[in-house]
């Protein structure tokens, strides 16, 4: 018999049950669907619904150093080389979080993989909850659903397995790197687990930043640049490219709400 429990994680409550987790096979997008970036390949969201735009960018002198979730021992979590293609969907849903246009997600792993979907979820749905995440602009919300449609869904895939998903689309991730297909939001293991050798914060810091830059091209954000020597590096830049004078930083908004924002890359 299935149990069922729960757990509250940064103000959001999550249930889980202990049934047998639902599993799909990958499916590559229409590469008109896609736009490349190296360090993750995003689809500009779909006309509906629409999302107000944020603060105008004012850059704060400190970075975060504030940890979504606590550390899930990333070192004891081997990185394969690739896997079957199939995934396991996290059968845990929480409330909404956020205001206005609330945008529904599923987060899913790759078989074989020693990392558990629940546990991926719970760390995907603190991020998305954090105070000085994207529910800051007090017009986007987000919420975890385990079954029926979801706006996009959260793939974390062996290196081989992102590279086949991304390569079908046309992208060369090289097994190093992250993409988005469609509503679909790839995250290579080897970037889970290890972070980026252009981000110097903990590795649970560099999954909020991976999670943060997806999620922020999904609500109507392009990608930024260095506001300055020393400033934090904005979530929406491509910090794997070279960080150009900022600090690493991984979150939207800094403590005071203040929007952690550059210029606009074209």
């Amino acid at each position: 018999m299935a149990t069922v429990g729960a757990f509250a994680l940064g103000g959001l409550l999550v249930a889980q049950q202990d049934s047998a987790e639902s599993r799909t096979m990958a499916t590559p997008q229409d590469p008109d669907e896609l736009r490349a970036s190296e360090e993750a390949v995003f689809v500009p969201p779909s006309p509906s619904p629409s999302a107000s735009a944020s603060a105008p960018p004012s850059p704060s002198p400190s970075p975060s150093t504030r940890e979504p979730t606590e550390p899930a021992e990333p070192s004891v979590i081997p990185v394969l080389a690739t896997g079957p293609g199939t995934f396991t969907t996290a059968q845990a849903s929480g409330e909404a979080v956020g205001q206005g246009t609330i945008r529904t997600y599923r987060v899913q792993v790759e078989d074989g993989i020693e990392l558990s979907a629940r546990q991926a979820a719970q760390e995907v749905a603190a991020i998305l909850a954090h105070p000085r995440g994207w529910t800051n602009d007090g017009v986007n919300g987000f919420r975890l659903v385990a079954d029926g449609p979801a706006d996009f869904t959260v793939k974390i895939a062996t290196p081989g397995t992102a590279d086949a998903i991304c390569g079908a689309a046309g992208l060369n991730t090289r097994g190093e790197l992250n993409c988005a297909v469609g509503p679909t939001v790839v995250v290579n293991l080897k970037r889970w687990v290890l972070g980026s050798p252009q981000f110097a914060g903990p590795v649970t810091e560099y999954r909020a930043l991976i999670v943060n830059h997806e999620v922020g091209h999904r609500i109507g954000h392009g990608h930024e640049t260095c506001p300055g020597p020393g400033r934090p590096a904005p979530a929406m830049m491509q910090q794997i490219k070279g960080l150009k004078g900022c600090v690493a930083n991984a979150w939207p908004y800094d403590t005071d709400g203040t929007y952690l924002g550059g210029p606009s890359v074209p």
